[in-house]
């Protein structure tokens, strides 16, 4: 989102009218208000007559933004994070020492729910307008009153102020003339109400003469808001507007459905029938958002209109208006002209029209600040015993800054200002002050925030009004200096919520968090983060209540029998675990012994599959992650050899990247996980000081990373074409990479828009119950990973709304304890540490908008259609999804078809599609939240473990002839056929997908998923969701003339439970058992007919982590041209009575009766465009149409520009950390021996002579300057880093040897070659050289010691070219040596002359020196 914020952009203004158009006399509006409510409870149910006396001081107890707790009979101020601030009992202030006593933490029972805007509650109620604060002062009266007779426990007065409200604002007290209110302003409203100023009226006509719609909406009603607008506006107001909206009912008017809510036509101000919808301007009743947005479609011309609202009232207007309908919002807070900030003001600024009147004017405030309540904005939290107070945000001016786009005092404030006039705009990555127009309130400027207070105002001043000129400049200038200073001092980019390390780490822990901060974890793990820090414990528990079962073993056969990655999924939650409590001996001795036995690993490669490393790639992470958390408490001896195992895995990692396929296949689950590792590896050695090797491999993590980043770009929706299991698998290591780039190299990704869509990927897959999701594509029952970890990712860094903890916290409460669907043991600890590290406490758990109604969700990348998702597990709540979408997702897919990224991209072998299904045109459906149809999960890739069709007979080869399934499914392999031949090209597409009242249709195309041999003209799958439990699916057969084509035979899966036959009326169909009732389905073509189907199980081969899955098997016999079959799926609530079909070549009619509805279904399945509607359903008498609206139109998704510039910029940024520890590593070193010592490591590969002169040029230095500096430590200091100028671009030297390697070795990799069995296991064996021997006590190394092993085994990979040349010259010259030799010992012994002998010896001499070299150069480089 943008900074910046324009009327401009807007194509349509709302108004509230109370307190926003219509500005009252508040001092005689108060007092009216409380008069009227005082005398209803004095006269109708005998409240005290004290009430009915109120002297001027009284008013001071008015304050918006408090809470009442109804039971209680106490107002409280609340802070941000719900500390009550302040308190009272009735009027009486409460101590300090009361509030304990009542709220022993400070803590308000009812905050979670008041934190998420449930603002009206039988518990509570918050005073938020001016409307509603004498109501406050006569609460807190009746409440003194009622304790003058005796103290009570608990209160009952709110039923009587409810009446109270209800005798004098009832719809029809204006025409009756009842209550006091309306009377009294009636009779006189000149006393009560402003008159608008001209300014506002002729600012209005010109954004209606812009093109602007205008809208009045209010709660109030006709007759009321006719008599405002006259008084305020004139006779004419009404051409002001273009829609007016009365009685709203706010905040219902945006969270109600149109169902809930609907807009009515009024005669004479009352109230006429309901409307279906809205289909011109006018003077409306009551309604909602969603229909007045379709008819601001109309009226602009726009597919999203966008619309602004202004509003006083936080509860009613802002926070609804922005939450519910994604508006833009203009909040009025008349507290801004009364709290001004005091900045000293020019005598020159920019030319007047460019300014607000309220940039030079200070107006009165409404209500001076209370002296009981103190400041709207802000307030101290003081200790009991402490003298010290801390100031903080409010409750209120938090959600200001949280709902608000800008805040402004009154409408003037902005009527003056040009309509392009750019507010900044109150967002995540600005100050929370930046909102505020024209300044920000003083409160927040002159608190605790002080620090940020003058950044703040010259952002304001920069942003909104400050052109100065050079009168004042001395001013001028020192509040720059003052600003810069302080803004240097604190975080630099505001909108980075993980502050950028820069180098500057302090030994261990450095990964996640350094060594400062493992205080506030553990007070966290106490605290707000004791939930997560629970499941730690019981895992860590259960760890050392069976150490053996999951410490991995010292044998290497056993480690690398199987896939091992549980060794290194464990061993993080474990690490946390010792960071947060250290005291615990017993946790911290499995962990040391944990790093031992996996130390004593010659390799962590599963032995069966050499060649992938992902195995590997589990281990090295965590092992990384658990030495850089674990470092304080390990030996020297322990870290030296911890870290060599380290530098290994991790040199071995890069040597692989460039031949293997998650070196250069993107968007694949084994690139970030992979990366991900290597990236670990390289951040533990560069913080040892072992630069170039981590310098090389960092580089090579960030170019594959960076690029996968960038085409994530194309994948508009969120999703990842492999699935929500392996997506889960995906992002645990994307997210640690985002934070860790971010985090040492100032790389910042959270802006990405493919990131702002991912919630939806997780929020619309879940099914009803939170314990399943849509199981696309190769699959467990919901997650591999997470996603506990990944949702607080994305609320903490892109959301900030708190859904993500929500959502975190739903899966969280409903996890499998048993049974289908449990997480694996190896798995199910494994982002625990990211998860605690990245939980955001402040972000209270908030449900999206629209949670509790099902809800139809279009994936447009991924071609999937959800509906119902994330519900209660509830009778009628039911989950229905479809898949007919392009082969990896429409971004890969068109990637590869339309050439994009040219300089990255060579077609399919860039990617992987091995984890995808033969699955277009697939669905799923669980009524009541009870999976009916599922899909196959992780299973062999054949056609028939998918709910979709095969025909007969085959026309190519097939593995189940005579049937044929779709054109990707592989007889021979476990994956899915994707790169050649017509597997390429495999897609389906979503035509329609729409929701109607409840009633949901789908249509998916899936022809261009099977052989163009089949001649299929079509194959059509219509879906149609009549009722909650009861699904309609037709499928349609189009043939062309010359098809070979005969038979159609359909699939149903249940991976859970087997199907049963059952036949009614020769209507054939099956059905499941399940505890709540039976599941139903039958089935029928066109004609009538209902052929028997095969109910069977079909178990997968071994090496499938799921044993098989039960089917239901119809067979349709195919007529030229089409043939229609029909099924009908039913929960356990609906008793069928009829089901009929009938149908000619265009149109298909389906009757369906139920004991309680009758559904009559018309269905249009030609592909022609002659028909402009899809299907008409009359459910009862009500008729539901899905037209054309319905159809899916997906866009074209433009090349990013400028890509690989894109990644270059990125790959800037980590080179400066590299040189700053460099320097700070030499600027370290001050002994002979361990100065050149690091400084040969340093500049090893540089250029010899010139590494030499460098050395000796930089100890000169060194030593001279601490010679100068012993006498003025503050000098030596300041010149500490001089010396280093001097050092050779050392990486500017690596990069060229580390070009050649990757130019070698990416055409390698781009040719394709086949895997060589042979060749991998020599990798395997390479790795294993270094082996490691089982002692009773441990481990020890053999062959070299100490670092130097890591130099020697890491650096290989960057000469390579050169070692190989060497070993070339080397036997080459050996060869000639011993040719010599046996010349000199066979013919030149007879030689006469002794001259020649000498020249022999001489030549064997030579050589001999040039062996010599050649084996130092070649034991050097390991050649």
């Amino acid at each position: 989102m943008t900074r910046l914020f324009s009327l401009a952009e807007c194509d349509a203004l709302g108004f509230d009218l109370d307190h926003t158009l219509c500005r009252y006399n508040l001092p005689e509006t108060a007092r009216l208000i409380y008069d009227s409510f005082a005398r209803y409870l004095v006269t109708e149910k005998g409240y005290d007559k004290e009430l009915l006396t109120v002297t001027p001081e009284s008013w001071d107890f008015c304050c918006k933004g408090l809470a009442l707790d109804l039971e209680d009979g106490n107002f409280l101020k609340l802070a941000g994070d719900g500390t009550i601030l302040r308190a009272s009992h009735g009027t009486k202030s409460m101590t300090l020492e009361e509030i304990l006593e009542t709220y022993s933490r400070r803590e308000w029972k009812h905050f979670k729910t008041f934190s998420g805007m449930v603002s009206r509650s039988a518990k509570y109620y918050c005073y938020d307008n001016y409307f509603e604060l004498p109501g406050a002062l006569l609460c807190a009266r009746i409440v003194d009153c009622l304790d003058k007779h005796d103290r009570q426990t608990k209160y009952n007065f709110w039923k009587d102020v409810i009446a109270a409200i209800q005798h004098n604002y009832k719809t029809s007290a204006f025409k009756e003339n009842c209550g006091t209110y309306f009377p009294e302003v009636k009779n006189d409203p000149a006393k009560y109400l402003q008159s608008c100023p001209e300014s506002i009226k002729k600012w209005l006509r010109q954004m209606k003469n812009a093109g602007k719609v205008l809208l009045l909406i209010t709660s109030s009603h006709s007759d009321y808001c006719r008599l405002l607008c006259e008084q305020i506006l004139g006779n004419d107001f009404a051409e002001l507007f273009d829609i007016v909206i009365t009685n709203a009912l706010k905040p219902g008017f945006f969270s109600q459905t149109p169902n809930q809510r609907p807009f009515r036509t009024l005669e004479n101000d009352e109230e006429q029938e309901a409307l279906p919808s809205l289909d011109k301007p006018g003077w409306y009743s009551q309604g909602n958002t969603t229909h007045l947005y379709e008819l601001l479609k109309k009226m602009t011309g726009k597919p999203e209109p966008k619309v602004v609202y202004f509003g006083d009232s936080m509860h009613s207007d802002i926070f609804p208006a922005r939450h519910y309908s994604n508006w833009e919002t203009v909040f009025i807070l008349e507290e801004l002209s009364g709290d001004e900030v005091m900045i000293p003001v020019e005598t020159e600024s920019e030319p007047l029209e460019k300014k607000g009147k309220y940039e030079g004017h200070h107006p009165k405030a409404p209500y001076s600040v209370s002296k009981q309540w103190g400041s709207f904005f802000v307030d101290s939290i003081s200790g009991l015993e402490s003298a010290e107070e801390t100031l903080t945000n409010t409750w209120a001016c938090k959600c200001i800054s949280a709902y608000s786009t800008i805040a402004i005092p009154r409408l003037e404030a902005i009527s003056d200002l040009p309509l392009d006039y750019k507010f900044t705009r109150f967002s995540s990555n600005s100050l929370e002050t930046a909102g505020y127009y024209p300044k920000p309130p003083r409160a927040l400027l002159s608190n605790g925030y002080f620090k940020d207070g003058l950044a703040a105002i010259e952002t304001w001043r920069s942003d909104a009004t400050m052109r100065t000129h050079t009168r004042g400049a001395p001013s001028v200038f020192f509040i720059h200096m003052v600003c810069f200073a302080l803004a240097s001092s604190t975080n630099e980019n505001p909108s980075v919520v993980i502050p950028f390390v820069n180098a500057n780490y302090d030994s261990y822990p450095m990964l996640y968090f350094s060594k400062g901060e493992v205080e506030d974890l553990r007070i966290k793990a106490a605290t707000t983060h004791q939930h997560i820090a629970a499941r730690l414990t019981e895992a860590v528990q259960t760890m050392l209540s069976s150490p053996l079962e999951y410490l991995p073993p010292w044998d290497p056969k056993e480690f690398s029998a199987r896939w091992n990655e549980i060794y290194g999924n464990n061993l993080g939650a474990l690490a946390i675990f010792c960071v947060l409590y250290p005291k615990n001996i017993e946790a911290i001795n499995m962990a040391k012994d944990y790093l031992e036995r996996m130390a004593a690993q010659p390799s962590w490669l599963v032995k069966d599959a050499p060649w992938d490393e992902v195995p590997l790639a589990h281990s090295l992470v965590a092992f990384a992650t658990a030495y850089d958390f674990l470092y304080n408490y390990l030996s020297k001896t322990e870290q030296e050899r911890f870290l060599e195992v380290i530098a290994n895995a991790s040199g071995y990692m890069y040597e692989t990247s460039y031949r293997r396929g998650w070196g250069f296949q993107y968007l694949h689950n084994h690139q970030p996980t992979n990366c991900m590792a290597l990236l670990a590896g390289s951040l533990v050695m560069m913080n040892q000081g072992y630069l170039q090797e981590a310098y090389l491999w960092t580089k090579q993590v960030l170019s594959i990373m960076e690029k996968s980043i960038v085409l994530l770009r194309e994948v508009t929706d969120g999703s990842l074409y492999e699935g929500v299991a392996y997506g889960s698998y995906t992002t645990r290591s994307l997210f640690q990479y985002m934070f860790l780039v971010q985090r040492h190299f100032d790389i910042n990704h959270f802006n990405h828009p493919w990131l702002k869509e991912h919630f939806a990927f997780m929020y619309r897959t879940v099914l009803p119950g939170f314990q399943r999701t849509v199981a696309i594509a190769d699959s467990n029952y919901n997650w591999f990973y997470g996603p506990e970890s990944q949702l607080v990712f994305l609320d903490k860094f892109v959301m900030r709304n708190g859904s993500g903890n929500w959502l975190a916290d739903q899966i969280r409460r409903n996890r499998v304890a048993e049974g289908p669907g449990t997480p694996s043991k190896g798995q199910r600890w494994c982002t625990l540490h990211t998860e605690f590290l990245w939980y955001d406490a402040s972000l209270h758990s908030v449900p999206p908008p629209d949670y509790g109604i099902p809800k139809l969700h279009y994936f447009e990348d991924w071609g999937v259609v959800t509906y119902g998702s994330a519900l209660p597990a509830e009778i009628n709540r039911p989950f229905l999804s479809f898949k007919s979408g392009k082969l990896g997702g429409r971004a890969i897919y068109d990637i590869v078809h339309k050439n994009k990224y040219k300089e990255w991209i060579k077609g399919w072998r860039n990617f992987n599609a091995g984890h995808e299904h033969p699955d277009q045109n697939s669905f799923t459906f669980a009524p009541n939240g009870v999976p009916f149809i599922t899909e196959a999960l992780y299973g062999p890739k054949y056609t028939f473990l998918n709910n979709v069709l095969m025909f007969s007979p085959a026309v190519s080869k097939s593995c189940f002839s005579p049937w044929e399934g779709q054109v990707t499914e592989d007889c021979s392999s476990k994956w899915l056929k994707y790169k050649h031949d017509l597997a390429a090209d495999c897609q389906g597409r979503v035509v329609a997908a729409m929701e109607r009242n409840g009633v949901v249709f789908i249509r998916g195309e899936g022809v261009g998923a099977y052989n163009p041999k089949l001649k299929l003209k079509n194959f059509q799958r219509n879906l149609l969701l009549l009722h909650p439990q009861l699904l309609l699916l037709v499928d349609l057969i189009h043939l062309e003339d010359d098809s070979p084509l005969e038979a159609a035979t359909s699939f149903f899966h249940n991976v859970d439970v087997p199907f049963e036959e059952t036949v009614i009326d020769d209507v054939h169909g099956a059905f499941i058992r399940h505890h709540d009732g039976i599941y139903k389905m039958y089935w029928m073509d066109d004609t009538g007919y209902s052929e028997k189907a095969t109910v069977a199980s079909k178990m997968y081969p071994r090496g499938y982590p799921y044993n098989g899955t039960n089917y239901v098997n119809v067979t349709t016999h195919l007529r030229n041209p089409i043939t229609r079959a029909v099924y009908l799926f039913i929960g356990p609530s609906i008793d069928v009575q009829s089901f009929n079909v009938h149908g000619d070549s265009q149109q298909l009619d389906v009757f369906v009766a139920t004991s309680e509805h009758a559904y009559a279904v018309y269905l249009w399945t030609g592909e022609d465009g002659g028909h402009s509607v899809f299907a008409q359903i009359i459910a009862d008498r009500q008729k539901i149409l899905f037209d054309q609206t319905s159809t899916i139109r997906n866009s074209a998704v433009s090349e990013v520009k400028n890509y690989v510039q894109i990644v270059e910029q990125n790959l800037q940024h980590f080179k400066p950390v590299f040189q700053q520890l460099e320097k700070q590593i030499l600027s370290r070193v001050r002994n002979t021996d361990s100065f050149r010592k690091t400084a040969e490591r340093l500049l090893r590969f540089s250029d010899k002579r010139q590494t030499e002169e460098a050395i000796d040029r930089l100890f000169a230095i060194s030593q001279q300057q601490q010679q100068q500096g012993r006498a003025k430590k503050s000098k030596k200091v300041a010149k500490g880093y001089k010396f280093v100028d001097a050092v050779p671009d050392i990486f500017a030297q690596i990069e060229v040897n580390e070009r050649k390697v990757r130019q070698k070795a990416q055409t390698l990799a781009q040719k394709e070659l086949p895997v060589d069995e042979d060749e991998e296991m020599k990798d395997l064996l390479d790795f294993a050289d270094i082996t490691y021997v089982k002692h009773k006590n441990g481990a020890s190394i053999k062959g070299q010691s100490g670092l130097e092993q890591i130099v020697s085994t890491a650096r290989s990979s960057a000469s390579s070219i050169s070692a190989s040349y060497t070993r070339l010259f080397l036997i080459l010259n050996i060869v000639i040596f011993f040719v010599m030799l046996a010349m000199q010992l066979t013919y030149f012994q007879k030689a006469k002359s002794l001259h020649g002998q000498r020249w022999l010896y001489a030549i064997l001499l030579a050589d001999s020196c040039v062996l010599l070299w050649l084996y130092s150069s070649c034991s050097q480089s390991q050649c």
